[in-house]
């Protein structure tokens, strides 16, 4: 025969736990059943005082003894034992029955009744006694006790098997660790753009895969690094990357997940978090949107001094450059509030390198473009440098979706690959909603509708600095009930005459309003919110204002924001509010100016409007012109992704 295979040690002491806990439990409860079965079986018959007055009337009892004071157990002679009431006794031996007796001076009196009532001469033994039942104060006593060990013991003991958990667990990391055995991470080839940023943290991975090439000129590895930027610009995609390439162990833990409601709990975590990295060295901790617990302690809504966060941020702090030893256990971080973060926190030895991840440029666009089509099934005619021109301002995380909801489209559409017009679609969808074409809207709304859009059409199409105009519509879409799409230019700076060209645009659709029907509609509100923010962004920001001057209320800290008061005076304020007035009226009065000078090309946009619902470049081209020293010579140009919304 084969020889079995040995049972390890785990598996020896497994079934002897479980066999032990059980021959323990079976000898309580056939403890507890042997009572109750004794009980049930040898307990005497218990009757009433009426009953017992019948046999003391016959002259069948032979003594009672009286326990605690409280039950007389009652005694039959032994020659009354062959009589039919208590042929089937259940203990011969007695006692025989038993009642409760009320008092003793109760049980005196009644039976000094019953002596004279039947002419008794002798007065029936009673005997007294005091009785203790062992088996129920002990039980009363050991059963919270071995309920609290059994419980205490449930708690304590680290059951192996999946799933199972250990309440003790509540105060430790809940951080997720990543290494060769864990499911696959991304490389840093899967991150598209972020060229700049990729480098400094591919020489993090440098650092934790050969130490030795810095340290030998007697460099020290980083401490930390902090992740900035806008959401969806692929922050944690960035760290991924790097727990994909570092091959060292990844700790990745949500900043919101060291605060619990109890006090200390979030130190606690902390410090076995970084316990368990240390074990590991050289390893990674990855917290993401640690301004969580980050947030700074000096401003005007910042924690309070016995604020469980506080102690949290206390302890990182700690951690991360103490009086202790923290090798080989690298930090990183990602947040979209550098703002708000403690001051302590972001210095020099602890988070030692800070990375910006800004929104993608154009040919940062088309490689992200790249990574997320590759698993799609594209046409071949599908031009991703165009896709990528149309979205300026996008983040990876808006272009991953524009490619899932092409797919989508081209899946309902019943499509074997995916054209770029579902990517058109895409973006508009995304942008504007999705199209309400069975809102309905009456005729003079619609024309209203169709008369704004115009204005803007004709104003941006006119006004030199403006951006390009790309295609007009009234269809409803979303909460707009018309839009009119532009491609902007990527600019780095804005000038003031830049500034001004989009708030005569973005003021053209009332203007179109005010000119044909002789009154403004609700329709602009879209519009006059843009223009305003827009106009106070100029003036107390930007300094653009010649009244106000070179003066800037901008604070980047964001302090501000949260301060009760403004960072300037009530006069400067009234300078502030005429200076936006006065910059609205006047790009009001040159849109006005622009349509009244092309009034037949809007009224003839107006009318295609009406009737078609959708103009394009080439349409517009044939209406307004050509524009100058823009490129007109397109055939077939996709919609824009900036619009004035006509709400």
């Amino acid at each position: 025969m084969p020889d079995r295979p040995e049972k390890s040690d785990e598996q020896q002491k497994g079934p002897r736990k479980i066999w032990s806990w059980t021959t323990f439990l079976f000898l309580i409860l056939s403890y507890l059943l042997a009572q109750v079965l004794i009980n049930q079986f040898l307990t005497p018959e218990r009757i009433s005082w009426s009953d017992f007055r019948q046999f003391y009337g016959q002259e069948d009892v032979e003594h009672l003894v009286v326990v605690n004071n409280e039950l007389a157990e009652i005694y039959i002679r032994e020659s009354s034992l062959n009589k039919e009431p208590f042929a089937d006794l259940k203990n011969p031996a007695g006692p025989h029955f038993i009642f409760t007796i009320g008092s003793v001076e109760s049980l005196e009196r009644k039976l000094s009744e019953a002596k004279e009532a039947f002419g008794f001469e002798e007065e029936l033994d009673i005997i007294y006694e005091k009785r203790t039942d062992w088996f129920s104060a002990l039980l009363a006593w050991m059963l919270p006790v071995l309920l609290i060990i059994g419980l205490f013991y449930l708690m304590s003991r680290r059951i192996k098997s999946p799933g199972d958990i250990n309440p003790f667990d509540f105060v430790k990391s809940k951080a997720k660790i990543f290494d060769t055995t864990n499911i696959k991470q991304p490389k840093f080839a899967d991150v598209a753009g972020h060229e700049s940023a990729k480098v400094e943290v591919m020489e993090i991975v440098d650092f934790l895969k050969n130490p030795s090439f810095y340290t030998r000129l007697g460099a020290k590895i980083p401490k930390g690094v902090i992740l900035v930027g806008p959401p969806g610009t692929g922050k944690t995609l960035m760290a991924r990357a790097v727990a994909g390439e570092a091959k060292v162990p990844f700790f990745s833990i949500s900043g919101s997940e060291f605060v619990e409601m109890f006090v200390g709990v979030g130190a606690s975590r902390v410090r076995d978090l970084f316990q368990k990295a240390k074990e590991k060295a050289p390893s990674i901790i990855f917290i993401d949107e640690i301004d969580a617990v980050g947030r700074s302690r000096g401003s005007a809504f910042s924690l309070q001094s016995n604020d469980e966060r506080e102690s949290t941020l206390n302890q990182l702090l700690t951690e991360m450059d103490g009086f202790g030893e923290n090798v080989g256990v690298i930090v990183m971080a990602a947040t979209n509030r550098p703002d708000i973060l403690d001051k302590a926190l972001l210095r020099p030895g602890r988070f030692d390198r800070h990375i910006y991840l800004e929104l993608p440029n154009i040919s940062e666009r088309e490689a992200i473009f790249k990574v997320h089509t590759r698993q799609l099934v594209l046409s071949p005619d599908l031009n991703l440098a165009q896709l990528a021109a149309m979205t300026p301002g996008f983040s990876g995380a808006d272009i991953a979706n524009i490619c899932n909801e092409a797919a989508l489209i081209a899946a309902r559409k019943t499509r074997e690959q995916i054209e770029q017009e579902d990517f058109y679609e895409a973006i508009d969808r995304i942008i504007g909603g999705l199209e309400r074409k069975g809102k309905i809207i009456s005729e003079k709304e619609k024309e209203r509708i169709a008369y704004h859009e115009a204005g803007h059409a004709v104003v941006s199409w006119f006004e030199k600095e403006a951006e390009e105009l790309m295609k007009v519509t009234i269809v409803p879409r979303g909460k707009s009930l018309g839009a009119a799409w532009y491609q902007p230019e990527e600019h780095a700076i804005l000038t003031k005459s830049q500034l001004m060209a989009s708030l005569v645009v973005a003021l053209g659709g009332r203007a179109a309003e005010k000119l044909i029907f002789n009154e403004v509609s609700s329709g602009a509100l879209d519009d006059l919110e843009k223009a305003t923010k827009q106009a106070y962004t100029m003036v107390a920001y930007y300094g653009i204002s010649d009244k106000v001057g070179n003066i800037s209320f901008y604070d980047s800290s964001g302090r501000t924001e949260q301060s009760l008061h403004k960072p300037y005076s009530e006069s400067t304020g009234r300078l502030i509010d005429s200076e936006v007035k006065e910059f609205i009226e006047l790009a009001f009065a040159k849109a006005m100016k622009i349509l009244e000078s092309h009034r037949d090309q809007l009224e003839i946009l107006a009318q295609e409007l009406l009737e078609k619902e959708v103009i394009d470049k080439n349409n517009l081209i044939e209406i307004l012109g050509k524009r100058a020293g823009t490129n007109t010579s397109v055939a077939q140009v996709p919609p824009g992704i900036e619009k004035i919304n006509l709400t």
